[in-house]
């Protein structure tokens, strides 16, 4: 650990920033889709032929809009050399282009 951290150290500041806001990120991530682990019995419940209850519907719905928004920041974070994407996220989600023209 301490070697990882020496190493870290010889790195530029603006990079240790990016290396650190993408684990943290990545942390962030991690606990929401470890926040809809309850979704899958859900699902199965249909397919078991037992009914949703007015509850159920709720907690699905809540997790199908967590999941939801977390897709597309899935793909700028999971992939590999991620950072070097994210100015092209950056453009792909201005919808201020749209109005321009670009």
């Amino acid at each position: 650990m301490a070697e990882g951290a020496s190493k870290e150290a010889a790195l530029p500041a603006w990079w240790r920033q990016i290396v650190s806001s993408q684990r943290r990120e990545a942390h962030r991530l991690l606990a929401e889709l470890l926040a809809t682990r309850g979704i899958m019995p859900l699902l199965m419940k249909a397919r078991n032929g037992q009914s949703w209850d007015a509850a159920d519907k709720a907690q699905l719905l809540a997790h199908l809009r967590r999941v939801a928004h977390l897709s597309p920041y899935l793909i700028a974070l999971l992939l590999p050399g991620s950072v070097l994407l994210l100015p092209i996220y950056a453009w792909w989600l201005d919808r201020r282009r749209l109005k321009r023209g670009d």
